[in-house]
């Protein structure tokens, strides 16, 4: 496994690993209106329009849980230990408790986090809302996170992270395992919207069985202290398929290190990895790693980063094959906005200011499967708020 702690390093020390118990609520029509404000930032509705489940967790406690689905599982992750005892086959399968602090942290401290599962067969159209908050300052959140969609099914879920408007400084920490089942489609987007002085650390592994497929969108458009995230998807079963998408800006004094890693290990399998990065004074390290291990399998890598102002952008495409019969692409760019770009734009009636708006929107704007009409919007939205803000 790679190092995969690069970013500046977290004294655990510094954070809270305890917190008061939130009360469970019924009705999320009756949370307060300002923490409503932050869920639907990250795409979570609190009137679930338009959502076959809900989860909610603020701090340490599960403050809201329910399935809207048939054939559709959610409930927090000590509920389902409870309940399956075969789940801890699956627990701590893919994602070591040795890998760093970090996941030791999660294996010895572990605040909930979710289990949410797809029934063979059931394909569910309106997505599930997974909502991680942290609330209490200086506190450190790490949840397990247990995804399991099943053979022949189709699970889409829309996780948002956040923290309280009033928050400055936490660590969140944050153990995935999926398991995408023969011929299952999973689509799995996140959102991450947090303090200016948190830390994020998501340790994040997939396995996909023949015919299976993980579509996995990231968003971070916010402030953020330091975030380090490196998934990886193991494609176990012939013609299974990763697609990966990152949109991603820092702001001055954010320390972004995300990637994507995937490892082609059966015949006919496909991955695609395309990252776009904006640093308007932040430092973004945009990784990808392609791994062919058989032949007859095919993967693209496009990382592109734009610098505006100061800045640091690193690009680190990488591509590992194992086989002569693998066919393994990449494309790499850095730099600023071209100036004829600007130039074409101000002979058609803008200035130089809605200009460089104009083509950071267009940049940031990458087309992401799965996400509800709304959604999209909001993150239209966003990406506009962002884009006026940086230029």
């Amino acid at each position: 496994m790679h190092d995969i702690d690069r970013t500046k390093d977290v004294n655990l020390e510094n954070y809270q690993t305890d917190a008061e118990n939130h009360q469970y609520v019924e009705e999320l029509t009756t949370i307060d209106e300002t923490d409503a404000r932050q869920f639907l930032d990250v795409g979570v509705d609190t009137r679930k329009s338009g959502r076959s489940g809900t989860f909610i967790q603020m701090d340490k406690s599960v403050i809201h849980c329910q399935s809207c689905a048939e054939g559709v599982e959610v409930m927090g992750i000590s509920q389902a230990r409870e309940k399956y005892e075969w789940l801890s086959d699956y627990m701590w399968k893919s994602v070591s408790p040795e890998v760093d602090k970090f996941t030791t942290l999660a294996a010895r401290s572990a605040h909930e986090g979710y289990f949410i599962r797809s029934r063979a067969g059931v394909v569910v159209e309106a997505p599930v809302q997974a909502c991680l908050y942290i609330a209490k300052e200086g506190f450190a959140q790490s949840v397990h996170n247990i995804v399991i969609a099943e053979p022949g099914s189709t699970l889409h879920i829309i996780t948002g992270c956040a923290t309280s408007p009033h928050l400055v400084s936490g660590l969140h920490v944050g153990i995935s395992e999926f398991y995408v089942q023969k011929g299952a489609k999973l689509i799995f987007t996140m959102i991450h919207d947090w303090g200016e002085k948190v830390n994020v650390r998501p340790r994040t592994v997939t396995h996909v069985e023949e015919g299976g497929v993980i579509i996995s969108n990231y968003i971070s458009l916010g402030p953020v202290g330091s975030l380090q995230m490196y998934p990886t998807t193991y494609l176990d079963g012939r013609g299974a398929v990763a697609r990966y998408n990152s949109v991603l800006v820092a702001g001055k004094g954010a320390h972004l290190d995300v990637g994507s890693r995937v490892v082609l290990n059966a015949p006919e399998t496909r991955a695609e990895i395309i990252s776009r990065s904006v640093t308007s004074g932040g430092t973004i390290i945009a990784r990808g790693d392609l791994v062919g291990k058989v032949a007859g399998i095919k993967a693209h890598l496009e990382c592109k980063g734009l610098i505006l102002n100061d800045g640091l952008m690193k690009a680190v495409p990488e591509l590992e094959g194992h086989v002569p019969d693998v066919e393994m692409s990449h494309e790499a760019a850095v730099g600023r906005i071209n100036r004829d770009e600007i130039e074409y734009l101000m002979a058609r009636g803008l200035d130089e200011e809605s200009a460089v708006s104009t083509i950071v929107r267009g940049f940031l704007n990458v087309d992401i499967e799965g996400l509800p009409a709304n959604l999209r919007e909001k993150l239209d939205q966003a990406i506009l708020k962002t884009q006026e803000s940086i230029v």
